[in-house]
């Protein structure tokens, strides 16, 4: 496997470590529908949150969220709402990014919530 896949990989382990120690519930990872997929699929409350995770081992070229491209933002919203007319949930959706570098002393995680709107 490529380096950039197996960062992605733990990336995404740190980001459930994370959520799961902030009190989200996790309701699927890589969850799929047609061209599109969202990481992770967490319910917190009565909040159903759309995760992408980002990780990246350096800023040199950009921190991670800033590599969530428009189209990538149309197929992620699809998909959510896809799961939830198919799970016929009534819930309030926020789409959240996790921006994670790996760095040598300690990850550092960055939890960016209504990450959509801020683009």
């Amino acid at each position: 496997m490529s380096d950039s896949y197996n960062r992605g990989i733990s990336g995404e382990r740190l980001a459930v470590d994370y959520l799961i120690s902030k009190g989200y519930q996790i309701l699927a990872q890589n969850f799929r529908y047609l061209k599109g997929e969202v990481d992770i699929i967490a319910q917190k409350n009565n909040c159903l949150v759309a995760l992408e995770v980002k990780t990246r081992s350096s800023i040199d070229f950009g921190a991670p969220e800033e590599f969530l491209k428009p189209a990538q933002i149309q197929r992620i919203v699809k998909t959510v709402d896809y799961f939830v007319a198919s799970k016929n949930l009534e819930v309030e959706v926020r789409f959240d990014i996790i921006a994670i570098v790996l760095t040598k002393q300690a990850p550092q995680i960055e939890h960016i919530e209504n990450a959509f709107y801020h683009f």
